[in-house]
């Protein structure tokens, strides 16, 4: 799916100007986090403030939305601007959670304008969901992964299917205030089955994954300078993600939005450098 670019932007639907703002700054793939998509209309509204970008949601929840309003949805997204909104589904909250997706997506089959196998991806994070991303997808979103584990993630999908993995990021570069900003998302997603069992299969201790160690966090979010951002996202396209979606944690003195846009997309687009090692705890 070249029509993501290489890189991917979170924006937030509520303020005004944001998504046009991050597109000018470079970015061909705008991603709109769960927790923001308190109306799927967010979605239209996204595409027809900007002009060229993919729109995408991380994720459409199952549980809140049923078939029919998704391909309503995207049956709305093509007459406005076709070939821009890409689905991103989620796994309901319920026991057989994946029988469940495979219910959902036949029903978005049947519908009478099915939305396109090539435009819609699911969060997966283990094997089994992997392996259904790759049979009734255009592949798979992942979230917090190493580098070794993105790997992996692209062996199981297979070449021609889209890995987009997701990173937290924070623009700080003092450890305690970076790793501080980080926990907090991280504090509800190491509760869920789907994040735990990820974790546990990337090596990480239940101690790690109880306190979120510095070890995890150091792992699984990229903070720093926009340089060192930069670097961590390259090695996860570099084990295997075709597109990496940046989720920048802004706060007091920190950049975010289009601010913290542009200094990515400059990071970006200079010639690659290794990177620094991370400072030590102040």
């Amino acid at each position: 799916m070249d029509a993501l670019g290489p890189y991917g932007f979170s924006v937030d639907v509520g303020a005004a100007g944001e998504p046009a703002e991050i597109e000018r700054a470079g970015f061909r793939t705008l991603w709109v986090n769960g927790g923001r998509l308190d109306r799927l209309d967010r979605l239209l509204d996204v595409i027809e403030s900007t002009e060229h970008a993919v729109v995408a949601p991380a994720i459409i929840p199952p549980d809140v939305y049923d078939p029919a309003a998704v391909t309503d949805l995207f049956r709305r997204a093509e007459l406005a601007a076709p070939g821009r909104l890409l689905v991103g589904l989620g796994s309901p909250q319920r026991s057989r959670p994946l029988a469940a997706v495979h219910g959902y997506v036949d029903e978005l089959d049947a519908a009478t304008a099915p939305i396109p196998q090539r435009r819609r991806l699911l969060a997966a994070f283990g094997p089994k969901a992997l392996d259904l991303a790759r049979d009734r997808f255009a592949g798979a979103i992942g979230g917090l992964f190493t580098p070794a584990y993105t790997a992996a993630a692209r062996q199981r999908l297979g070449a021609d299917r889209t890995l987009a993995v997701g990173l937290y990021v924070v623009l700080d570069d003092d450890p305690a205030a970076a790793r501080a900003a980080a926990r907090e998302p991280l504090d509800f997603l190491a509760t869920l089955p789907p994040y735990i069992n990820s974790f546990r299969r990337q090596g990480f201790t239940d101690e790690d994954v109880a306190t979120l160690s510095d070890a995890l966090i150091d792992e699984l979010v990229a903070w720093g300078e926009p340089d060192r951002v930069a670097a961590h996202a390259r090695e996860l396209r570099a084990a295997g993600a075709d597109h990496v979606q940046l989720t920048v944690l802004g706060g007091p003195g920190r950049p975010s939005g289009p601010e913290a846009a542009r200094l990515l997309a400059t990071a970006l687009s200079s010639p690659s450098t290794p990177a620094a090692p991370l400072p030590t705890t102040s």
